[in-house]
């Protein structure tokens, strides 16, 4: 597996990972602390998590198929773009765990 794969992945976490913690912050703001303004910037910035969670999850499924992960994993997965903050962890245990096997695959491609 390429690191490629893991880096875009983990770049799409992280990005989704922030506009829903910061999503929440604007719903909490609209709803609970009835802010003016708070209302267009909760749409504008739902409206881009929306967008970049189908990304994350187009790069989420091309690093669990190409790290052969079971069926649960994957979904869990996807659907840590879905739970404010769980996106961090997630990403950090996946990357955890791939990192020595993009590593494994990179010596092995020197030797050849």
């Amino acid at each position: 597996m390429k690191k490629s794969v893991l880096t875009r992945y983990r770049v799409m976490a992280y990005v989704t990972g922030v506009l829903l913690v910061l999503l929440c912050l604007g719903m909490i703001a609209k709803y609970a602390l009835g802010i003016d303004g708070a209302a267009d910037a909760t749409r504008v910035i739902a409206i881009a998590h929306g967008w970049l969670y189908v990304i994350y999850l187009v790069f989420a499924f091309d690093l669990g198929s190409k790290a052969k992960w079971p069926v649960g994993k994957q979904l869990w997965v996807l659907i840590a773009g879905t739970i404010p903050t769980a996106a961090f962890f997630v990403e950090r245990k996946v990357s955890a765990e791939l990192d020595a096997k993009v590593a494994d695959d990179g010596t092995k491609l020197a030797r050849a």
